[in-house]
């Protein structure tokens, strides 16, 4: 089963996908954590990927695209797999398409998250994520601060925020950049029949992890 996460920066996705990639046992693929990694080693991805990601553009499509293939072909995926972070345009979700289609297979189910503009903004301002790329654990200084200031809860690695979430008005291009870009692809989907939208909301008092037990509940089990 192929999933993909949808929703603006801040919403959970990396929340909610994980907690089913737990559930389910398939992996959780993100973008966003293979270009830091490489950023992190300073490879000629990440140099290049970074170039976009400093300013709060997306990534190219060129640059893009063979990372996700190559990853989907490993063994790890071949039953099933959460896709975090791409598709983030139209082009790429018609590519994904084609590259799933050689291999006799298909997106089954499209997560689409929304949250309220400025409690994603507040969110991202306060998210601190674990410098274990192992790891990968996400906190958030207000919502669900970790037991010790700056110290990962799973492993003990230190708590880092991210170049891209400390500066507000990096957080309202990458915003904008989604609405115009990203946005279009809930409208794909829908007409695929395989979306779903769901809020996550302090106000309504439903997070990640309700979403995530849902969702796992009426499409996942088998």
């Amino acid at each position: 089963m192929i999933i993909l996460m949808l929703g603006a920066q801040g919403t959970g996705k990396g929340t909610v996908a994980g907690l089913l990639s737990k559930k389910t046992g398939w992996p959780q693929v993100s973008t966003g954590d293979i270009f830091r990694k490489n950023i992190a080693e300073n490879t000629k991805l990440g140099i290049e990927a970074n170039k976009y990601i400093s300013s709060g553009n997306l990534v190219p499509d060129e640059i893009t695209v063979p990372m996700v293939v190559s990853r989907l072909d490993e063994d790890d995926a071949k039953d099933g797999v959460i896709l975090d972070g791409f598709p983030r345009t139209v082009e790429q979700a018609e590519k994904l398409d084609e590259i799933l289609k050689e291999r006799n297979k298909k997106v089954n189910l499209v997560i689409n998250l929304t949250t309220p503009r400025e409690e994603i903004i507040t969110r991202i301002l306060n998210r601190r994520v674990c410098s274990n790329q192992e790891c990968k654990a996400t906190f958030n200084l207000t919502m669900n601060p970790p037991k010790q200031e700056g110290i990962c809860d799973n492993c003990g690695s230190k708590l880092v925020q991210r170049e891209d979430d400390s500066n507000e008005e990096s957080i309202r291009n990458r915003l904008n950049i989604y609405d115009e870009k990203t946005s279009p692809l809930t409208d794909y989907y829908e007409k695929k029949g395989v979306l779903t939208t769901q809020e996550v909301s302090e106000k309504i008092n439903r997070l990640g992890q309700d979403v995530a037990q849902d969702v796992y509940d009426k499409y996942c089990k088998e």
